[in-house]
């Protein structure tokens, strides 16, 4: 496994294709991207599809902390590993490699079609013109299911998601708060069992608080709450309290 000097450059937006200039990329015939699920994060819960696509790989792109998961089975990839908010430039990279002819697993970790990266893979494929074809000679994209979060966190809990569920973010990064308070009263007043991604970070701490202000209006204090972190991996905690003492 090999780090590359890629990993140092800063993020600096969309990629830059312009749009309607009418030029379209096809690539190399020899270029694949694949978008690689790694699960919840152990090795355990990592598919054979998305191990054979590590493994065919020339090049690794994702999150620091994605990548380091998945060092003890790496080989001799080179790896493009960059911190947090520079997820267009991830994907800026791991195009480029691809579209230049080169085999690149641009991985994510949950699945990464649940708040993950293959959304933004696709939007920037259309902003670069670049056209995607199930021809041996056209781009290949390929994407690699995997565990997602909250499927990995409820097997921890028991089995709450037996019936309908919402998925809810609390990042308000790309999403407005309104938005997400709308979602969150909506799921509440419907019965949803509700699965909360990103419910707090460093800088960002009283959403949670919020939302369960939200729950309340709706839900009895006695409804079962189950927190779960890094499920799966080392330092693994899980709880179960209820809406009154969940920020206890």
């Amino acid at each position: 496994m090999r780090e590359s000097g890629d990993a140092q450059r800063r993020n600096q937006g969309a990629a830059g294709g312009k749009k309607g200039s009418g030029e379209r990329h096809r690539g190399s015939s020899q270029g694949r991207l694949y978008i690689v699920s790694l699960g919840p994060g152990s090795e355990d819960h990592l598919t054979p599809a998305a191990q054979r696509a590590l493994d065919e790989s020339r090049l690794v792109v994702g999150y620091r902390t994605y990548v380091d998961l998945i060092k003890p089975i790496l080989r001799e990839q080179e790896v493009v590993a960059t911190g947090m908010r520079q997820e267009v430039e991830r994907v800026r990279v791991a195009l480029d490699r691809a579209l230049a002819g080169e085999i690149v697993s641009l991985v994510s970790s949950g699945d990464a079609g649940i708040y993950g990266m293959a959304g933004l893979v696709l939007e920037m494929c259309r902003a670069k013109g670049i056209s995607l074809s199930p021809e041996p000679d056209g781009f290949q994209i390929t994407f690699v299911p995997g565990v997602p979060a909250f499927a990995a966190a409820s097997s921890l809990l028991g089995a709450p998601l037996m019936h309908d569920f919402a998925a809810i973010s609390l990042s308000d990064l790309l999403t407005p708060w309104e938005v997400i308070e709308k979602r969150v009263r909506s799921a509440a007043e419907a019965d949803f069992v509700i699965n909360l991604y990103n419910p707090k970070s460093k800088k960002r701490d009283w959403q949670i608080g919020r939302v369960r202000e939200i729950l309340l209006e709706s839900r009895k204090g006695s409804t079962p709450v189950g927190i779960v972190s890094r499920a799966t991996r080392e330092g693994e905690k899980v709880a179960i309290t209820d809406l009154d003492n969940m920020l206890s």
